[in-house]
């Protein structure tokens, strides 16, 4: 009975939430990808990791609306211009969680067909799950060799934070084509419930780099004592109005980040970092706060929209958590608690039911077409 009366509760909170905020509602027509016959064969160093760790459902196939015009050539090239670019990391921990991301993105756009994504892995043999779960998807893998930021990591409050993948997105303008000049970051942890074409319209007004952003948080809490009692250190944010945002959300314009060379900005500030020791250590929190110290107060800001974040609770307990108030486009489980390990463990928050659906993780089953 307890447990009857627990997944009541659970069930009824998710609805509650659906009933406020409409646009969890709808479904844009979206109807499929096609097959792209991209080149994305690699070499990798290492062991060979066995693709029998996961397994996952195919999911149905998502065909454009007719307002999307004339298809893309299913053999054009990463270049071609009206593509929507998406960058996500794919590890063994996270690879639940990335699956159903791309999943709930196509399942919402109006175009899925004009949509790229971009997976960068450190780790081989994830292309083969991605292509079993999305037979059709435009795609291609990129090696991060972690060797490349392993150096330059200093500890953080939560392992997951120290994990080189985790600096993947700061090497996106390095690691991409040159002909890609714009992209949008997402992190593993995150689902859409609108369309992705709508946020990669954002104008960023000549700015590098587009996210929410949250003034009214306590931006000093980012950075330790050591950092603000140095004048040298904390004038770097003289003459700007920094604001928090979180790093799992962003669009970027990869040609004004290769024209500045931001990824060497974002480098020396983990060089000052990791050379300070602990006793002289300018942030606690893995590798956010260098993008802090080179872009806040230089972000073009997105609506809060897209990034419900803090879904996962804090750093440390993960404990349920409401959303913010407002529409939502983008629920975000940032935090310690993923939707997918507290609902293996039955011991779900109310939320992590509007993650599900999106979850194609376990056995197979027939599959359709959508509309």
């Amino acid at each position: 009975m307890l447990w009857i009366m627990r997944m009541s509760g659970f069930f009824s909170a998710a609805m509650v939430t659906i009933i406020l905020f409409p646009s969890l509602q709808s479904f844009p027509p979206a109807e499929a990808i096609r097959s792209s016959h991209f080149d994305a064969y690699l070499r990798f160093p290492g062991q060979i990791a066995s693709p029998d760790r996961f397994a996952f459902r195919q999911a149905p196939a998502f065909r454009n609306a007719a307002e999307c015009g004339i298809a893309i050539d299913e053999n054009a090239t990463v270049c071609e211009p009206s593509l929507v670019h998406i960058a996500i990391t794919l590890d063994g921990d996270y690879l639940r969680g990335s699956i159903a991301a791309v999943h709930s993105v196509l399942r919402h756009a109006l175009c899925p067909e004009s949509i790229f994504f971009h997976f960068l892995v450190s780790e081989p043999k994830l292309e083969t799950l991605v292509r079993s779960a999305f037979p059709e998807l435009r795609f291609k893998v990129y090696y991060f060799d972690p060797d490349r930021v392993r150096g330059l990591i200093s500890t953080s409050v939560r392992s997951a934070l120290e994990q080189p993948l985790n600096y993947a997105r700061n090497y996106l303008a390095d690691i991409l084509e040159p002909c890609v000049r714009r992209v949008i970051y997402l992190d593993s942890d995150l689902i859409l419930v609108d369309d992705v074409a709508k946020l990669w319209r954002t104008s960023l007004d000549s700015r590098a780099i587009g996210a929410p952003e949250y003034c009214h948080a306590n931006f000093t809490k980012y950075f330790t004592d050591r950092f603000w009692a140095d004048p040298r250190l904390a004038g770097t944010f003289s003459g700007r109005r920094p604001c928090y945002f979180n790093t799992g959300v962003m669009v970027l314009d990869l040609h004004q980040w290769r024209k500045v060379g931001f990824t060497r900005r974002i480098e020396k500030w983990m060089e000052i970092q990791k050379g300070g020791g602990l006793s002289g250590r300018i942030y606690e929190l893995g590798s956010l706060p260098p993008f802090l110290l080179v872009f806040a107060g230089h972000v073009a800001p997105i609506e809060h929209r897209w990034n419900q974040h803090g879904l996962g609770g804090d750093n440390v307990k993960g404990s349920c958590r409401d959303l913010h108030p407002g529409p939502v486009s983008l629920l975000h489980w940032s935090g310690s608690g993923k939707p997918w390990a507290r609902l293996d463990s039955n011991n779900p928050c109310p939320l992590d039911a509007l993650w599900a659906p999106y979850d194609l993780y376990g056995p197979s089953f027939p599959t359709a077409t959508s509309r």
